[in-house]
C-alpha cells in the first residue's frame, strides 16, 4: 500500500486519484478502488485560516475547525468536509491528512497581505489576505524554475499569483475565494459600496447576495448563456464575446500588477481547466501584455498540449502551458507527515 489517495473536493467538481511516490497517478471513480492501494488519504482544503498552514492529520478537533472556516470558504470547504466524512467511512484503518491551498502563500509580505481596515478587524478578527490555489502555484513554480514568475490558474475558480525565487509573493484571491479576477460563475474582485447598495435600496438578503456573487456571476453573469469557456467561444453573441473581453482584461491587468510586485517578469504559466484548454483566451491574455515583453508562437499556441512552451521564439518572456498536478503536491506532503509520525 504505498500509494496515496489525493481527495480534491473543488467548487466544480470531486477528483480522486491515486498517486504513488514516484508522482505518477490515476484517477478513480469512487473511494472503495483505493481499498487496498493506499496507505495514506490526502484532501485538498481550500481554506486554512488563521490556524492552519502545515498539513495536519484530520481529527475530531480538525474537523471542528474546518466546519468554522466554512463560512469564508462556503463554496469548498463545505463539500471537502463531506469528502472526508465520505473517504473516512470507506478507508478508516489509514491515515487522514488535510493539505491546505493558503499554506503556499503563507511567504507573501505584510503589505501585500494586509487590508486597509481598522485594527480590530485585522488583528482580532484575522482579516487578511491569504491567498488560494497553493497546491497548483507551487506544481508551477518547481517546474518553471524562474525568478520571476506569474503563474494563471484558470478554471472554475481563477487566480493570478507573483512568485519570486518560488515563494510566493502576491495574489489576486484574498480573504476568500471570491476576490480577484472574474471566474466561471464567482464575480471577483467588486466595489464593496455595491454589496452596501444592494442592502440599503433593494433590500435583498445577505444570502441572495452572497449567491448571485458565488453561482450567478462571472462568466456565467456576464454572458447569461453559460459559464463554460469553449461555449462561449462558439457563441455569435455580443454577450458571451464580452465575457472573455472582460475575463481576458481582468487577467491581464492581474498578470501586469504581478509583474510590479516582482519587478519584472521572466515566465507567464497558464495552467488549470480555461488555462490549459483555452488558446483563444492565452492570446486575449497576452496580446494585451506585449508591453512586458509576452508574445505568442501563434501555431504554437494553437497546437498546445501541457507540458509545452508557446512563446514566440527569442522573446524574453517565457509562456508555458501547463497541467496543474496538485494531487502530487498534496500526496507529497501528505507522505512527508506520515514518514515523521512513523520515524
Amino acid at each position: 500500500m504505498s500509494g496515496t489517495l489525493v481527495v480534491n473536493a473543488g467548487s466544480t467538481s470531486l477528483k480522486l486519484s491515486i498517486v504513488d511516490r514516484a508522482g505518477a497517478s490515476r484517477t478513480i471513480d469512487s473511494y472503495q478502488e483505493a481499498a487496498g492501494e493506499v496507505g495514506a488519504v490526502a484532501h485538498r482544503i481550500v481554506h486554512g485560516g488563521t490556524r492552519f498552514s502545515d498539513p495536519v492529520v484530520i481529527d475530531a478537533d480538525v474537523c471542528a475547525a474546518l466546519e468554522e472556516l466554512t463560512e469564508l470558504a462556503p463554496l469548498h470547504n463545505k463539500p471537502a468536509l463531506a469528502a472526508i466524512e465520505d473517504a473516512m467511512a470507506v478507508l478508516p484503518r489509514v491515515p487522514h491528512f488535510a493539505v491546505f491551498d493558503t499554506a503556499f502563500h503563507r511567504t507573501i509580505p505584510d503589505e501585500a497581505s494586509t487590508y486597509a481596515v481598522p485594527a480590530q478587524w485585522r488583528h482580532e478578527w484575522g482579516i487578511r489576505r491569504y491567498g488560494f490555489h497553493g497546491l497548483s502555484v507551487q506544481w508551477a513554480a518547481e517546474q518553471v524554475r524562474v525568478p520571476r514568475l506569474v503563474v494563471c490558474h484558470l478554471g472554475g475558480g481563477c487566480s493570478v499569483t507573483a512568485v519570486q525565487d518560488g515563494r510566493s509573493v502576491e495574489t489576486t484571491m484574498g480573504f476568500s475565494p471570491l476576490e480577484g479576477v472574474p471566474m466561471a460563475t464567482r464575480s471577483g474582485s467588486i466595489d464593496a459600496e455595491i454589496v452596501l447598495h444592494l442592502l440599503r435600496t433593494k433590500k435583498l438578503a445577505l444570502e441572495e447576495i452572497e449567491h448571485a456573487l458565488e453561482s450567478e456571476s462571472g462568466l456565467l453573469g456576464l454572458s447569461g448563456e453559460t459559464a463554460r469557456v469553449e461555449k462561449l467561444e462558439k457563441s455569435g453573441s455580443s454577450e458571451a464575446r464580452l465575457a472573455l473581453d472582460v475575463f481576458a482584461h481582468r487577467v491581464a491587468a492581474a498578470v501586469a500588477s504581478m509583474a510590479a510586485a516582482l519587478a519584472g517578469i521572466d515566465a507567464l504559466v497558464f495552467t488549470a481547466g480555461i488555462g490549459e484548454g483555452s488558446a483563444s483566451v492565452r492570446r486575449n491574455v497576452c496580446d494585451r501584455l506585449r508591453f512586458l515583453g509576452v508574445d505568442l508562437d501563434a501555431e504554437a499556441n494553437a497546437a498546445a498540449t501541457p507540458d509545452v512552451d508557446v512563446n514566440a521564439p527569442g522573446t524574453a518572456v517565457r509562456v508555458v502551458v501547463l497541467h496543474a498536478r496538485e494531487d502530487v503536491i498534496a500526496a507529497r506532503a501528505a507522505q512527508e507527515l506520515l514518514g515523521s509520525r512513523t520515524d
